[in-house]
């Protein structure tokens, strides 16, 4: 028994040990346990809650088990006292549970319907626009798109929203089901084929003001092929003033950015001939959602990072040019294309890098 005790209370000592130790893990941008948001606090509030009421329990069940052991441990052949059919014992323990379970539903509950309620974005003004920032997210095989209906713009892979605010959300996949998740800022919720999927999310400014280029990290939750782990998106978290700019920015490409040195309008002509039936380098969402089969590349060059998960430089770009097979096993852009020679590849190179509407 002794042995069997040691043994149980090393456990539990290493346990614990090991939940303190992980739980300085994870980068700020990417931590659940970091929240950078309205979603993400009450959800971590409602995390910490169930820990307490858990710990309580074992606290409580460990305590009544020592004293029991030690107290009451048998010292001859005497019966001890039976409490069987003792209605008192028997309501203390159902009536407890129920109690556990009521402080731990009532939070829950509310916070469920709090975190479902999308009906500021189901309310259009007289323009037939909403008064609420509103993303249309489309998950596609292995690359996002983002739609602002009201700025009639689109972006892909770099999702920007202003801080301090609700951002709503339109969810659906082209192909396959995938998961949209930013971790440090709220929950993750599937995106699929037949249906749109709608929740918000809010972005804390002073948290996002910590995060390098006010970057956070989001992923698909979902495995969805070979690609899935990376199916990455950023978010850049800036202040409304920021945000207005930046759609103003957007908004003033009506033409393709025509490209300045001879080297880039070669890469420009490249593009026009063998890329332009599928990637976008105008922000206007008049183009048929079935026909957008590739990312957006209107803003490609102000991008922190290309293919979700690569730092944005030429090497890189170069590297996914070359074999983007390689890079993203069953993307949809492997074999699209003939081969391409290196100084085709440095010219379309730098005619992606000059594709910029900040300065």
């Amino acid at each position: 028994m002794k042995r069997l005790l040691k043994g149980r209370l090393s456990f539990i000592f290493l346990f614990a040990m090991l939940t303190l130790i992980l739980s300085g893990c994870g980068e700020p941008f990417l931590s659940t346990l970091q929240p950078a948001g309205e979603v993400a606090r009450t959800q971590y509030d409602l995390m910490l809650l169930s820990v307490v009421i858990m710990v309580g329990v074992i606290i409580v069940v460990t305590a009544i088990f020592l004293i029991v052991l030690f107290k009451f441990r048998r010292k001859d052949e005497s019966i001890p006292k039976q409490v069987e059919g003792s209605h008192k014992l028997e309501i203390i323990w159902t009536v407890i549970p129920i109690l556990l379970l009521l402080v731990l539903a009532v939070p829950t509950v509310k916070a469920t319907f709090d975190l479902a309620d999308v009906s500021p974005m189901e309310e259009t003004n007289e323009d037939g626009k909403t008064d609420v920032t509103t993303v249309n997210v489309r998950a596609n095989l292995y690359w996002w798109e983002f739609e602002y209906p009201n700025e009639e713009i689109i972006t892909s892979q770099e999702l920007v929203v202003p801080t301090d605010e609700r951002v709503y959300f339109n969810l659906i996949a082209s192909d396959v089901k995938h998961s949209f998740w930013i971790p440090a800022v709220g929950g993750k919720m599937d995106t699929n084929t037949d249906n749109v999927n709608k929740f918000w999310l809010s972005f804390d400014g002073d948290k996002a003001g910590e995060m390098e280029d006010n970057i956070f990290y989001g992923k698909c939750a979902e495995l969805c092929g070979p690609s899935h782990a990376l199916m990455d998106f950023k978010v850049r978290a800036i202040p409304r003033d920021q945000f207005d700019q930046w759609v103003g920015n957007m908004q003033s490409v009506t033409e393709p950015v025509a490209a300045e040195s001879a080297t880039a309008q070669q890469g420009q002509e490249i593009f026009n001939n063998s890329c332009i039936g599928c990637h976008a380098v105008t922000p206007a969402n008049t183009t048929p959602e079935a026909a957008r089969m590739a990312p957006n590349l209107t803003n490609f060059g102000d991008r922190e990072h290309i293919i979700g998960y690569l730092e944005n430089n030429e090497e890189n770009i170069k590297k996914w040019l070359n074999d983007p097979e390689s890079l993203k096993p069953g993307n949809k852009m492997t074999d699209t294309y003939g081969d391409l020679s290196d100084e085709e590849i440095d010219a379309l190179t730098q005619y992606l890098t000059g594709l910029k509407v900040q300065d």
